[in-house]
């Protein structure tokens, strides 16, 4: 959810800007609607009026009949009445009294009879046509309006589609100003995952392209920094092993033992911790990712006993064949070896042993509990006390193996065992 943000919130705009403009218009029309149907409706005080008229015999139907003929409207024979009101729509209706006042004189005085009648008018809306219904309690008539006509909302559905056309095209066009944005993100994490060569160049002036076009400079950049890094480690490492490996040679001229032994000593150090920085170049030089590959667990534990060259009686493994892991052999064999020497070091009885619990590999051996933090120990050249016997590059090393592996190295003590643990990267 959180990778499209920027996606959802786009469409839930145009989500709330349609629904926003298409009740506008909604209620718009509504309104437009009612003020016509008020409009036309008055004209039924005329249509009471001549009937009103004709029902107190002041005219007859035919003076009836021809001042409706004025005002463009005609009488609705009673067999089509019927089949008006019924399948007809009631535009709107309302009801009043008519009251008639009658004069009697006589000799001595002049009476005065006032008379009321009801009188329902109701506007039809039948076939494309509109009609008016009177009901009194005299009678009932249906009157056709040949002027009028039933309201059209063409010219406001047109402004309508025409309106939502340009919304739906302002926002695609959005939407496509973004795909580069998509793109650049795609090409983000290839670039994350160790793919240096993936290039962020876009065409264009816009912000996306200036941003890409930055990330494409900075890529160069970093890219001649690793090279330039990677080609000095490099180097370093072969001018130091040509004058290790020649006081090897020398160191054995020496006539005195002690002095042979001592200078041995001191260039296997030198030697070791060349290989050290060799190894953690190639871990963070990203491309020991293209190298995984499905092994036997215990193929790569017995690799790493052979690699630390120690007796099988000081190491114990119980760790089921079936076991599988996805890793670079060379490197995660590395790690295993470097847990090994360090629980040779340390460990009073020179033992160790290596379990799988809760489907992550463990090393336990035992010993005093670590002085400090484990994460003090994981910094490169850093070591307890000066008097030990290491370069603190060891558990450093397994660190940053394990990270490239998506692992972390934790750490446990309990009843006297030091337990390592190959933990899964939350």
């Amino acid at each position: 959810m959180r990778r499209h943000a920027v996606l959802l919130t786009v469409l839930f705009a145009l989500s709330v800007t349609l629904f926003s403009v298409s009740y506008i218009f909604w209620e718009f029309y509504k309104l437009n609607h009612k003020r016509y149907v008020n409009n036309i409706f008055n004209k039924h005080s005329i249509i009471t009026q001549l009937f009103h008229e004709y029902q107190q015999n002041r005219s007859s139907l035919a003076i009836f009949e021809a001042n409706l003929a004025i005002y463009n409207m005609a009488v609705i024979p009673e067999n089509l009445t019927s089949e008006i009101l019924k399948q007809g729509k009631i535009l709107k209706e309302d009801g009043e009294k008519k009251i008639d006042s009658t004069y009697f004189f006589s000799k001595d005085m002049i009476y005065k009879q006032n008379t009321t009648s009801h009188m329902e008018t109701a506007m039809l809306q039948y076939k494309r046509a509109i009609y008016f219904y009177i009901n009194s309690d005299n009678g009932k008539i249906m009157i056709i309006d040949n002027t009028l006509k039933p309201y059209k909302a063409w010219n406001l559905l047109s402004g309508y589609v025409s309106i939502i056309s340009i919304i739906v095209i302002s926002f695609m066009l959005i939407l496509q100003r973004l795909r580069p944005l998509i793109r650049l993100f795609q090409r983000i994490v290839l670039f994350g995952e160790g793919n240096l060569n993936v290039s962020f160049k876009v065409k264009g002036s816009d912000e996306i392209a200036v941003i890409a076009n930055e990330l494409e400079s900075a890529r160069l950049k970093i890219n001649s920094m690793l090279e330039a890094r990677t080609l000095f480690l490099r180097n370093i490492m072969h001018e130091l092993k040509t004058p290790i490996a020649k006081g090897t040679i020398a160191t054995q001229m020496l006539e005195s033992q002690k002095q042979r032994d001592r200078f041995s000593s001191i260039f296997g150090r030198l030697e070791t911790i060349v290989n050290d920085f060799a190894m953690i170049e190639e871990v963070t030089s990203l491309t020991c990712t293209q190298e995984f590959s499905s092994y036997r667990l215990v193929d790569i534990i017995d690799g790493a006993i052979d690699l630390a060259m120690v007796e099988s009686g000081h190491v114990s493994v119980d760790v089921l064949a079936s076991v599988k892991i996805n890793a670079n052999y060379r490197l995660y064999t590395t790690a295993i070896k470097n847990m090994i020497d360090n629980a040779m070091k340390y460990s009073p009885d020179k033992h160790i042993k290596i379990i799988v619990k809760d489907g992550e590999l463990c090393f336990e051996s035992n010993g005093e509990k670590l002085k400090y933090s484990l994460s003090f120990y994981i910094e490169p050249f850093s070591k307890e006390s000066p008097s030990k016997n290491s370069f603190g590059l060891g558990l450093y090393l397994v660190d940053s193996i394990l990270k490239a592996h998506k692992q972390v190295l934790a750490y446990e003590y309990e009843n006297g065992v030091n337990r390592f643990i190959f933990a899964r990267d939350a």
